[in-house]
């Protein structure tokens, strides 16, 4: 443990004095092009400055890009009925009537999204789980029983390889957690594609 700190504070103190020995060398470099004195002081000061806070930066960028937004985050922390009426305002967004039907007696169908003939039964799943082939089973059951053409399961995690060759079997379209940034965008497919028998 011992030899793995003296090895950091060696690297450390090697990167400082890289880092004021370029800030010399751009005063320097800054002076021999004929800027004044206050500004090779200014110039000797800033470099040293960027480059000690642009490797944070940088990481910090990276961090940020690869860490959930606060709209996928938000998914993450909803119950199961918050999680039906976020799905319910991303297809309103994009301007398709949405029923919602009762809690008990849906038939497996937790919203009803889009115009007839094209409409879609729609089950969500807000699961700390992979989503099952029940859920399947559940939606294309019950489509037919709300008058609706078209079937969808979403939900904040993934599917089951069950799940996934059920759904591909009826035609059942499975909207996963990756897939939730771009749920309008699916919705909006989905409602305007001709129904097939």
């Amino acid at each position: 443990m011992s030899q793995v700190r003296s090895t950091f504070g060696g690297v450390r103190r090697l990167r400082i004095k890289i880092i004021v020995v370029t800030g010399v060398a751009a005063a320097i470099a800054s002076h021999l092009a004929g800027v004044d004195a206050a500004a090779c002081l200014v110039i000797g000061f800033l470099v040293p400055l960027i480059l000690a806070v642009t490797p944070r930066f940088l990481a910090g960028a990276f961090r940020g890009v690869s860490s959930p937004t606060a709209r996928e985050q938000a998914a993450l922390e909803m119950t199961g009925l918050e999680f039906e009426d976020h799905v319910a305002r991303a297809a309103r967004r994009c301007g398709l009537p949405v029923i919602m039907t009762p809690l008990t007696g849906d038939w497996g169908v937790d919203l009803i999204v889009g115009h007839r003939p094209n409409r879609i039964a729609v089950q969500c799943k807000r699961l700390s789980r992979p989503v099952g082939a029940s859920a399947v089973q559940e939606v294309v059951a019950g489509a037919p029983m709300q008058d609706c053409t078209r079937t969808m399961v979403v939900t904040n995690n993934e599917f089951t390889p069950a799940a996934r060759k059920l759904a591909e079997l009826h035609g059942c379209e499975l909207v996963s957690g990756a897939d939730l940034p771009r749920l309008k965008s699916i919705l909006r497919r989905a409602a305007s594609a001709e129904s097939t028998p």
